[in-house]
């Protein structure tokens, strides 16, 4: 009916001017952070604790996993991926891999509690009488076994290169 279209129109609408203002606020504090230094405060801070080049990769993944938890990826990418990835190049990963692995790191954080978004979708799926606490189990194995994923894939970067590879052919 005409007015079911109309209310999904404005719902579309409203969920896209969400969408906006979040990429402009988060434009606006990455530009803003980047712009009175912050992204050289950032990177002397990893570089100045003395953990080599995995262990800032591995803190950078950490910050990105917590983020993960609260935050829309939208907003992650535009706010993260402006300070690490000049620290990924700097430490000398390939910066595609370097963007998989935070992928992929994202992918288990949206699992996990408290404001996993992928667990209110799987909230809103699952059929009545399941809690969100039978989904907060539920989830457990999953997010070690994507959490296992990232590291086969830190261990043998060709696995997340590989079919990029062919893309470039």
């Amino acid at each position: 009916s005409w007015k079911a279209i109309t209310e999904a129109i404005w719902q579309t609408a409203k969920t896209n001017c969400m969408v906006i203002i979040i990429l402009c606020g988060a434009t606006c504090f990455t530009g803003v952070f980047l712009g009175i230094g912050g992204g050289d405060v950032i990177k002397d801070l990893l570089f100045g604790l003395g953990l080599g080049k995995w262990g800032i990769f591995w803190i950078m993944m950490l910050i990105v996993f917590i983020l993960g938890m609260f935050i829309d990826w939208i907003g992650i990418v535009l706010i993260t991926f402006p300070i690490f990835l000049p620290i990924a190049r700097q430490l000398g990963f390939d910066p595609l891999w370097f963007v998989i692995m935070i992928a992929i790191n994202l992918q288990a954080s949206f699992l996990t509690p408290p404001f996993g978004y992928a667990l209110f979708y799987l909230k809103g799926t699952a059929p009545e009488g399941v809690t969100i606490m039978d989904i907060y189990k539920g989830i457990i194995p999953f997010v070690f076994l994507m959490i296992c994923g990232l590291l086969i894939c830190v261990i043998f970067p060709s696995l997340s290169l590989w079919l990029p590879s062919l893309m470039v052919r």
